[in-house]
């Protein structure tokens, strides 16, 4: 077994230079946690024609393996919520389902969690355990509580944290809303996206607690929220930043598939766009995008004849946007009763108009029945989402 214990020391080097090491506690808990403990029994490297490489850790060369592990990047570890790297002969196909987060976010995520000494932390989503091992490292084992909904991947965590010299346990279950029932909680991390923070977080976070979550329903537009509760049961804060993680899969939406040229067969209206739908390329954006239209997917595709298409769906509305790539621009169709893509447009014009503010400065409130996102000074962006 190779000694990393220079490329630990290496990795808080960079962190810190970065930015995401701040203190002293956490740059001891990134020298101190091997990270390649964390990634058994290996990783999916991206391949080409959108394939997976199956990279183990024995069979490896020990080198390249420390080199991968200690590599500032996300390392996919399971497809298709149930496909390691062992079980898989050689490059595949598959949706990454479960991952190591890159050391960078990792640490910028939980820097901004602000523990003090003694503090009961809640994680959701364990994933391969590492984020775990440092807050143990950092807070003490017994302070420390983690879930995850995928039996086999909590196993592992287990394993490579009993490896690492923790005691500590994973609780698999679902995590949004079976919570274990230790609280108060000091904080909550959530290391999954969720569409919306679940009001049981809420209430087993004590006042002046904090939560903090990767929000939002469209992949390309999530940001950070970090909320603190309030005595009267709400809990209130702002987006420190965009991020981007796997949904939490009791919270993951079906995606619509089939004929879509049927489910768009019949607008009510027709027009040029006035503001393109490649707009939702950038983050800021599309997170907007998703608060004017909170339960619309979106999709692409090409006709074929070879121009772009791009679909907006609320399947819960009954409605439909379609935008046509021609030579002078975009055609846009809607049908339904609401009319989406006028929706998206209000705001990204209003948040143009005054000054395009990043996400640093939208304001999120939770409360038992919804929530409020809104950016001040502009009562056009203003929208409360019912929690249902």
């Amino acid at each position: 077994m190779i000694d990393t214990t220079p490329e630990r020391q290496a990795l808080a080097d960079r962190l810190e230079a970065a930015g995401a090491v701040r203190t002293p506690a956490w740059r001891k808990a990134v020298e101190a946690v091997p990270r390649e403990l964390f990634l058994n029994p290996g990783v999916f490297l991206p391949a080409h024609d959108g394939l997976w490489r199956p990279v183990t850790a024995v069979g490896t060369d020990p080198a390249e393996w420390v080199k991968i592990a200690y590599s500032n990047e996300s390392l996919v570890t399971q497809l298709d919520n149930r496909l390691t790297t062992d079980q898989a002969p050689g490059p595949v196909r598959g949706i990454p389902t479960s991952s190591s987060t890159a050391p960078q976010l990792v640490l910028e995520m939980i820097e901004e969690m602000e523990v003090e000494e003694g503090h009961q932390v809640l994680e959701i989503g364990t994933g391969t355990g590492y984020s775990t091992a440092l807050m143990c490292h950092r807070l003490g084992e017994d302070n420390v509580t983690t879930i995850e909904v995928d039996a086999g991947v909590a196993a592992r965590a287990d394993a490579a944290l009993e490896h690492a010299g923790f005691s500590t346990w994973t609780v698999t279950g679902d995590g949004l809303l079976g919570l274990p029932r230790r609280a108060p909680y000091d904080r909550v991390i959530a290391t999954c996206g969720v569409r919306r923070i679940p009001y049981t977080w809420v209430q087993q976070t004590r006042p002046g607690g904090v939560i903090l979550a990767t929000v939002g329903s469209l992949l390309s537009g999530t940001g950070l929220a970090k909320v603190t509760v309030r005595e009267d049961g709400t809990a209130e804060g702002r987006f420190v930043a965009h991020t981007n993680f796997m949904q939490a899969r009791s919270q993951a939406v079906t995606p619509i598939a089939g004929d879509l040229s049927s489910r768009v067969a019949y607008p009510k209206t027709e027009r040029r766009a006035v503001v393109t739908p490649t707009a939702l390329d950038q983050p800021m954006q599309a997170f907007l995008a998703q608060l004017a239209a909170p339960a619309a997917q979106v999709l692409r595709a090409r006709a074929g004849d070879g121009s772009a298409r791009f679909y907006v769906f609320d399947p819960d509305r009954e409605s439909f946007a379609e935008l046509v790539h021609d030579n002078g621009g975009w055609l846009l169709r809607q049908g339904g009763p609401v009319s989406l893509w006028d929706d998206v447009e209000r705001a990204l014009l209003e948040w143009d108009g005054i000054g395009r503010p990043g996400i640093t400065e939208i304001q999120l409130r939770v409360t038992e029945r919804s929530h409020t996102y809104w950016i001040d000074g502009s009562p056009h962006l203003h929208w409360e989402h019912p929690l249902c």
